[in-house]
C-alpha cells in the first residue's frame, strides 16, 4: 500500500494542454474516487446477481449483467481519463477499501425485492457523488465533465430499472433517500407483501 500513498494528492508532472498541472491533479483526485465508486458498484451488482433468490430471481439476475458490463466500461473510461490527465489509476481492492468513504454492501443471499431496495440506496449514493463531481469540473475540465454526464445517463437509467420493481401502483417508492441498505431492503420486502 505504500506505493499508492505517495501519489495521493500529488500534482502530475504533466497534464492535458490547456490545463495547469494543479487543475489536472485536482481532477485526477476527483476521478480517483469515482473510479473506486464504480469498481465497488460493479462488484456489488455482481454480488447481487449471484445472491438473489425468490420468485423474481431470473428477471433480476438477467437484468444485472448488462448493468455490470456498462459499469465496467465506465470504470475503463474513468481509468483512461486519469492516465490521460497524467495520473495513475489505482484499481486494486486494497486501495479501494482504504480510500472509500462508504461501507460495504450489507446483504447476502436474499429475496430479489430486498436486494432491489438496497441497490436503490447504492445507486443513489453513486449518482449523488457523480453529480457533485460534474459540478466540480464545471470550469476546470469539460471533457471529464462530459464523461461523468455520460455515466450519469446510464446510472440513472439503471436506477430506474431497479426502482420499477419497488414502486407501488400509485407511484410511491418503497425506499426513502435516507434509508440504509438494510432498511431499504426491509421496506421493499414489506411493500411487496402489501405492508406499508
Amino acid at each position: 500500500m505504500a506505493a499508492h500513498a505517495s501519489n495521493e494528492g500529488s500534482t502530475p508532472s504533466y497534464t492535458v494542454p490547456g490545463m495547469s498541472t494543479a487543475e489536472g491533479g485536482s481532477v485526477i483526485q476527483l476521478l480517483r474516487m469515482r473510479l473506486h465508486a464504480l469498481n465497488d458498484l460493479a462488484l456489488t451488482l455482481k454480488h447481487v446477481h449471484w445472491n438473489v433468490i425468490g420468485p423474481h430471481f431470473i428477471a433480476v439476475h438477467e437484468m444485472l449483467d448488462p448493468q455490470v458490463d456498462a459499469v465496467r466500461e465506465m470504470i475503463d473510461n474513468t481509468a483512461e481519463r486519469i492516465s490521460t490527465l497524467g495520473g495513475s489509476p489505482w484499481g486494486t481492492p486494497g486501495v479501494l477499501v482504504a480510500e472509500r468513504t462508504w461501507h460495504d454492501y450489507t446483504l447476502g443471499r436474499a429475496e430479489a425485492i430486498e436486494h432491489l431496495g438496497a441497490l436503490d440506496v447504492v445507486y443513489t449514493g453513486v449518482i449523488e457523488d457523480h453529480r457533485k463531481a460534474v459540478k466540480a469540473t464545471d470550469s476546470s475540465d469539460l471533457v471529464t465533465q462530459d464523461l461523468l454526464i455520460e455515466h450519469l445517463r446510464k446510472l440513472e437509467l439503471f436506477q430506474w430499472f431497479v426502482r420499477a420493481h419497488i414502486e407501488s401502483g400509485g407511484g410511491k417508492l418503497a425506499t426513502s433517500p435516507h434509508d440504509s441498505e438494510s432498511a431499504a431492503a426491509e421496506k421493499a420486502a414489506g411493500q411487496a407483501r402489501g405492508k406499508p
